[in-house]
């Protein structure tokens, strides 16, 4: 947090001086970018840092001709990945249920799959972060919108 911090300092003053409306739409692109990046990692089934996801212990395949999709599918689609920008701040948030499970799956928590199931202690998935391209693309868009 060190490095978003001293970023933060060094533009904080020239992104006071835009308007509510230019910062409130700063922020909804950044989001928006950021979105995708994080999409991009879940399909790869990477960590933000690059490092691959821990495979499934279940094999992909139970039965002859049925094959599990791959991880974290559906949670990485618009609808349950959300970008929301304001003038004060740039959100990316899992919504519903969904966002239980990324908690659970991003820190490596125990839950239950199934209502009556065991508890399952999960591999910790790493699913949303920063790296340092988010960080160049974050100051890339402020750079263009200060022009």
């Amino acid at each position: 947090m060190n490095g978003l911090q001293a970023f933060d300092e060094r533009l904080g003053a020239l992104i006071g001086n835009l308007s509510p409306a230019a910062r409130k739409e700063m922020a909804r692109t950044i989001a928006k970018r950021l979105r995708a990046g994080q999409q991009q990692n879940i399909k790869r089934q990477q960590a933000p840092d690059g490092t691959p996801f821990k495979p499934r212990k279940a094999p992909a395949r139970k039965k002859k001709g049925r094959v599990k999709r791959e991880m974290f599918a559906k949670m990485r689609t618009a609808k349950y990945l959300k970008a929301k920008g304001s003038a004060d701040d740039a959100v990316i948030e899992f919504t519903g249920n969904v966002q239980r499970m990324a908690r659970v799956h991003h820190y490596g928590l125990r839950d239950r799959p199934a209502r009556g199931g065991k508890d399952v202690q999960y591999d910790a998935r790493p699913l949303m972060g920063i790296s340092e391209r988010d960080i160049h693309i974050i100051n890339d868009i402020i750079m263009r919108y200060l022009e």
